[in-house]
């Protein structure tokens, strides 16, 4: 097991990530390696960024650690073949069903035994009890973000995977599901590996960022974020994003 992995034992992991090679097979062009000698390991109850230059592989990364591509070298625990619901997840778009109401989307993603249960609850956490009946078209996007969000912990996952949740939102929506996100992952106890671009945003949320070479991705760094979220002003996450940029200029743009 590799080091960066070894830092805390499988049990107490969410989730453990070890892709020794991935490699693109195109029918008419060279073999391209996506990745190579990625491992980390998601704790629980954290938020964990994960952060590279774009084409690094972090969506291939993703379509892995979700069972959507088998095909590579390593190994993922849990295996997310081997479970009826693994982590719950949050695309860039939506992806709602628009014929679908609100409340018929969340449920279509549950289990068909479980999707009878009381989820009173959960709708009016995110500020969707009165929406319930309505059609995606009828929400903007924010509010769809928001559907998406309650279909990915419908299952009470122990893991939410979010890619890009905030992408093409304003600055006002952005913040303000940037912050339920939070509340909701300290309320539940979950964990969250969110994929984004944003800098900015990562270190607004995260407890560790955790920063991808340029492909073939590799760990580079695993970076703390040591001081509490209320107290991460802009001076400080300026600052941060500085030293960032100056130390790993290949993957933190200035």
């Amino acid at each position: 097991m590799s080091a960066a992995v070894d830092e805390m034992s499988g049990s107490d992991a969410v989730l453990t990530v070890e892709i020794a090679r991935k490699v693109y097979h195109p029918a008419s062009a060279e073999p391209v390696e996506a990745v190579r000698d990625l491992a980390f390991a998601i704790r629980p109850g954290e938020i964990a960024c994960l952060i590279g230059p774009s084409g690094a592989g972090k969506t291939t990364t993703l379509r892995i650690l979700l069972g959507l591509d088998a095909d590579y070298d390593g190994s993922i625990v849990p295996d997310p073949r081997a479970s009826e619901t693994g982590p719950g997840m949050v695309f860039q778009e939506p992806r709602l069903l628009p014929w679908r109401t609100v409340e018929q989307n969340v449920r279509l993603a549950m289990p068909r035994p479980q999707r009878g249960r009381d989820l009173d609850g959960l709708f009016a956490h995110l500020g969707l009890a009165p929406w319930r009946g309505r059609y995606p078209g009828a929400l903007s996007l924010g509010m769809q973000r928001r559907v998406a969000l309650a279909r990915a912990l419908a299952n009470d996952p122990r893991l939410l995977v979010l890619d890009e949740p905030f992408v093409s939102l304003d600055d006002a929506a952005a913040a303000s599901l940037r912050g339920l996100v939070v509340d909701t992952v300290d309320r539940l106890g979950m964990s969250v590996l969110m994929v984004t671009h944003n800098v900015a945003e990562a270190i607004a949320v995260a407890d560790r960022l955790l920063l991808l070479s340029p492909r073939p991705a590799s760990l580079v760094a695993t970076i703390p974020l040591d001081r509490p979220r209320p107290q991460r002003d802009r001076a400080w996450a300026d600052a941060t994003r500085q030293d960032l940029a100056q130390r790993f200029p290949g993957v933190i743009a200035e």
